[in-house]
């Protein structure tokens, strides 16, 4: 295999430290922007293949950020809310939105002719317009209701909407992939897991569950296997742990 180089932000998250840990495993090298040096493992902080970058992403400069994503192949964003009050209703309130806008706009900067991969940790409960996933009336009124009441998610629906529709299908800088997890749920090894292009279950009345590994594992796969990606890019695929019913 190859060694790439690939920056992840929200790289001390439950799903962020997993990732760096089976990329490095795996040969690659990779950069994490992190705002506590603390949070990830001892042997990974020290690790020859990996750059920690001290800082959180909206606090870098928009040039600190280009150098960044120059020469990496993939950006991966595990970023998300903190389950609290000051992190479900403080600022700020558009944190994947924002890190994601900054990091695309980033790559179409830099004068390269390759294209970088970028691979946003999402949630089952985000529909894919682009497919016109079915949703039952009762699931289209709770989803209501929890984008005017819980922030994170309307942030989560506005980073995969800016991939869709002002990356799309077409750029000549981004190839995207928008991964969909549902209940995540902690697990110590990789499992079966199962994916798909739109749900199977209801993820609001019948949800599934997701180990934080597994999805680690998904996306490492994404982002060092060729047939994987070319299988998933431009969609929102959702994974499930087999044999959780």
């Amino acid at each position: 295999m190859v060694r790439s180089t690939h920056l992840i932000v929200g790289a001390t998250g439950a799903t962020g430290k997993l990732l760096v840990a089976q990329l490095l495993e795996m040969g690659q090298s990779v950069k994490a922007i992190v705002r506590s040096l603390d949070t990830l493992p001892e042997p990974i902080r020290h690790h020859p293949h990996l750059q920690l970058i001290h800082s959180s992403i909206l606090n870098l400069s928009d040039m600190e950020i280009a150098q960044h994503v120059k020469g990496c192949s993939t950006v991966i964003s595990c970023l998300g809310h903190t389950l609290s009050i000051k992190g479900i209703y403080g600022q700020p309130r558009r944190l994947v939105t924002n890190a994601t806008t900054r990091l695309c706009e980033a790559i179409q900067s830099n004068e390269t002719r390759d294209i970088t991969k970028f691979v946003l940790m999402n949630t089952a409960g985000n529909s894919n317009r682009d497919l016109a996933e079915p949703i039952s009336f009762s699931q289209k009124c709770v989803i209501g209701f929890i984008r005017l009441l819980l922030p994170p998610h309307l942030d989560n629906e506005m980073a995969a909407d800016y991939l869709r529709l002002k990356i799309g299908q077409n750029s000549k800088k981004i190839e995207w992939v928008v991964v969909r997890p549902d209940t995540l749920i902690n697990e110590e090894q990789v499992s079966k897991y199962e994916v798909f292009p739109s749900p199977t279950r209801s993820a609001i009345f019948n949800a599934g569950k997701t180990s934080w590994i597994n999805v680690a594992h998904f996306m490492a796969k994404l982002v060092t296997e060729e047939k994987s990606w070319v299988a998933w890019k431009g969609k929102m695929p959702v994974i499930y742990n087999s044999g959780h019913e």
